[in-house]
């Protein structure tokens, strides 16, 4: 069992920057990719970035030189650090970790973001 439990969401104006962190706890000491998604009204989850137990991460275009993905193995968190934000960034933002061994996926409950014009 993981629980994840995310912070950091709120309101931020267009071209501001916003932290996300997400704490993991449970057995999370195997090696796992943890990242975000978000899910924007009436849209589908997509991913944001993701990063594994050794560094490697993946963005979504749309992230490619603003998001700043991050994890700290010893503490079990993951962060996202999200520069020159737009409005189309508005949307719930999940953590998310997934296990190579089972193939399984725990989410967290969300934190919404939300970028003022």
């Amino acid at each position: 069992q993981v629980q994840l439990v995310e912070s950091g969401g709120g309101l931020v104006q267009a071209g501001g920057s916003l932290r996300v962190s997400c704490s993991a706890s449970g057995a999370v000491a195997a090696l796992n990719r943890m990242g975000w998604y978000r899910q924007a009204p009436g849209k589908q989850r997509d991913l944001v970035a993701t990063i594994s137990t050794g560094g490697d991460s993946i963005y979504d275009d749309s992230g490619k030189g603003l998001f700043v993905v991050s994890r700290d193995n010893t503490k079990g968190t993951v962060s996202l650090q999200m520069n020159d934000l737009k409005t189309e960034d508005t949307a719930v933002y999940y953590c998310n970790v997934f296990f190579y061994s089972t193939q399984r996926s725990w989410w967290g409950q969300g934190t919404q973001v939300t970028v003022s014009s």
